[in-house]
């Protein structure tokens, strides 16, 4: 299978399993609902940079997506009217978040390496 496509597989995958945990978050685990978005959001990530950068290495993809998800989640600090107004909508509270937590930087942290786990064990031996 191209390369492309599974990695283009895999995010669609993450994003459905993601608004999934959101839309079902009565019915599965809480430890689950409480820490499953933030994980599958920065699982999505890595799958995106290792979609658009195909030819980088793993390590680079695991680097670059704590980068951005630390990036993204620090942004949250910046509380200018124009960037809260984007985070009041379903897509820019989907992308950029609401609000500064510690806690997202350990689950983003998680999602790379679950995402970077799958794609070394399964991904790569499957291309």
């Amino acid at each position: 299978m191209n390369t492309r496509i599974t990695y283009f597989a895999a995010i669609i995958t993450t994003v459905v399993l993601g608004l999934s945990s959101r839309t079902f978050s009565g019915v599965i685990p809480l430890f689950m609902a409480k820490h499953a978005g933030d994980v599958l959001w920065a699982s999505m990530v890595y799958f995106g940079f290792r979609f658009l950068f195909i030819q980088r290495s793993l390590k680079w993809a695991v680097v670059i997506s704590v980068l951005f998800s630390f990036a993204i989640e620090c942004s949250q600090l910046y509380k200018a009217e124009w960037i809260i107004e984007i985070r009041n909508t379903i897509i820019g509270s989907l992308i950029l978040g609401r609000g500064y937590l510690t806690i997202d930087l350990f689950r983003y942290v998680i999602g790379i390496m679950i995402a970077f786990w799958i794609d070394k064990l399964w991904l790569q031996r499957n291309n």
